[in-house]
């Protein structure tokens, strides 16, 4: 089992990784309104406020529906913008808000709740940057923000095991991917030839996937009331791993214990995947967003960790 450290982490910079605390009210703007200075967590400095100004209207709860490559974004009336102000290497003086074309709701689907938000590259300005939006349910969006007359591309997807899937990009693949509710194969597409067809993999497991685990620890991962499951893929190595996390919980007098488990796969190219207690010197990180994996000795973090 790979440790676990339970943080939501949104960015990292080239020094740092952080998550948002929230923000101490410092004054208004007549652009902003109420604003405040960032407070965040650094994973090797702990608590600390910044200088960095944002609205308070961002931090309030309902108002992101995802972050990718430290850009937030925003869904008020059918349109998605997206901002830099929460990245503490961005201006507060003129902060970056990109707003996307209104959505386009395909019939029998939603566009109100947001599963996550991938971006193919590292800013929507990028002239081949593509942004993905997996919304609950049997839609995915598609757009070039830095395109001229950028519009949506609306996929339905037929299969309902990817309905609640958290999308990623492979750099790898050059496509947007989700693993499929048991985690028994992914699908991926892009705004080529996989468009409303996705290409789907699935997954060849050995035939005693975890020889490590005792008969009661994997009987215990079975009747888990939580399962979920994410694709991550480290920049640095080019690996893919599919990540399976457990969660059970039960009664203890008035509240109730909850017991957490990660597995984690590596996946190749021909869709072989192969438990693995070591990921080496990286660092994967899971998160409401989108999951992400680092260079544990770059950052100065623990390795081998979840």
């Amino acid at each position: 089992m790979i440790p676990q450290r339970h943080l939501t982490a949104r960015f990292f910079s080239s020094s740092s990784i952080y998550y948002i605390v929230g923000a101490e009210p410092c004054g208004s703007t007549l652009r902003d309104g109420d604003i405040g200075n960032l407070k965040i967590h650094a994973l090797t400095h702990g608590n600390r406020v910044t200088n960095k100004k944002v609205p308070m209207e961002l931090l309030k709860e309902m108002r992101t529906i995802g972050a990718s490559h430290g850009w937030v974004a925003t869904l008020k009336n059918g349109v998605v913008r997206l901002q830099d102000d929460l990245n503490l290497s961005a201006s507060d003086i003129n902060p970056k808000r990109i707003s996307l074309p209104p959505l386009v709701t395909l019939p029998h689907c939603q566009t109100k709740i947001v599963t996550n938000v991938a971006m193919s590259s590292s800013s929507p300005e990028d002239e081949d940057c593509i942004v993905a939006i997996k919304f609950m349910g049997p839609q995915l969006s598609l757009c070039r923000p830095a395109q001229k007359n950028c519009k949506w591309t609306n996929i339905r997807i037929i299969d309902p095991s990817f309905f609640s899937s958290h999308v990623m990009y492979s750099k790898r693949d050059e496509m947007f991917s989700m693993p499929a509710s048991r985690g028994h194969y992914t699908g991926s597409w892009d705004l080529g030839r996989h468009i409303h067809k996705p290409k789907l993999q699935l997954l060849q497991f050995p035939e005693d996937p975890h020889p490590e685990m005792t008969k009661s620890e994997l009987q215990r991962l079975d009747s888990c009331c939580t399962k979920q499951h994410y694709l991550v893929e480290s920049i640095n190595t080019g690996e893919t791993f599919m990540l399976k996390w457990y969660t059970e919980s039960r009664p203890l007098k008035k509240t109730f214990r909850e017991w957490d488990h990660f597995l984690v796969l590596r996946l190749d190219e021909e869709g072989n995947a192969v438990y693995t207690k070591d990921i080496g010197d990286l660092c994967i990180f899971i998160s409401k967003a989108e999951s992400f994996c680092l260079p544990a000795s770059l950052y100065g973090i623990d390795e081998n960790c979840v």
